[in-house]
């Protein structure tokens, strides 16, 4: 059920009709997770927008990432994947944020108990659609966490490439407020080489000019 900011009930009785014979259920259940979603606008990333004025959510990182695969989709590795599958893996990796909320990744402290608090979140936020539905979301998550198939591996290459980008053209501020080394950066960025070999030369080249211009220390 969901319940406004006001504490009202709100999902609706008049999906309860005789014109959706055996759907109300399911049909509340889609309602009902459209709008628990609607949460991850909430959550905020370490990540700021190129214009500096404020922190990226993770919505609007879920939508940028979806679209660079798009745009950058010739990159893959493996040339015949399924880039709408990728695109699936994206638009959910981060929905168990609701709960989990953003874990920086370099903070070495908070990624301890990261996996624990994001499989309690996938287990509540899934499983309020439909049991087909909620097994399909968890199972692309899954996916995307164990990096074993192309698709999850392209995924993870572009989620490590979307906020470096955002990093390096901002000139390092996040990197320099939390006194972020230029290897730390190369080890999380490592696995853009699994899934997009050439963008992992161009990180490589920017990360390089990063130290170089003071953006990020050596």
């Amino acid at each position: 059920m969901f319940i406004d900011a006001a504490g009202d009930k709100l999902i609706a009785d008049n999906f309860e009709n005789e014109a959706q014979p055996g759907q109300n259920k399911r049909f509340r259940q889609q309602i009902e997770f459209i709008l628990e979603v609607d949460k991850l606008k909430q959550v905020l990333r370490q990540t700021i927008l190129m214009d500096k004025s404020r922190q990226e959510n993770s919505a609007e990182h879920s939508w940028h990432i979806a679209l660079t695969v798009m745009v950058l989709s010739e990159y893959a590795r493996d040339a015949d994947i399924d880039f709408s599958r990728v695109m699936k893996i994206l638009l959910v990796h981060d929905l168990i944020e609701i709960d989990a909320g953003d874990t920086y990744c370099y903070d070495d402290k908070g990624r301890k108990d990261q996996a624990a608090r994001e499989k309690l979140a996938a287990d509540r936020i899934f499983n309020i659609l439909p049991p087909d539905q909620a097994r399909l979301f968890h199972n692309l998550w899954v996916e995307f966490e164990e990096r074993k198939t192309p698709e999850s591996r392209f995924a993870n290459a572009l989620d490590r490439v979307q906020p470096f980008l955002h990093n390096y053209f901002t000139r390092g501020q996040i990197w320099q407020e939390n006194d972020i080394k230029s290897e730390q950066v190369k080890a999380r960025m490592q696995p853009v080489d699994e899934g997009a070999p050439v963008l992992w030369k161009y990180v490589s080249s920017l990360i390089d000019d990063a130290v170089k211009k003071g953006f990020l220390a050596d």
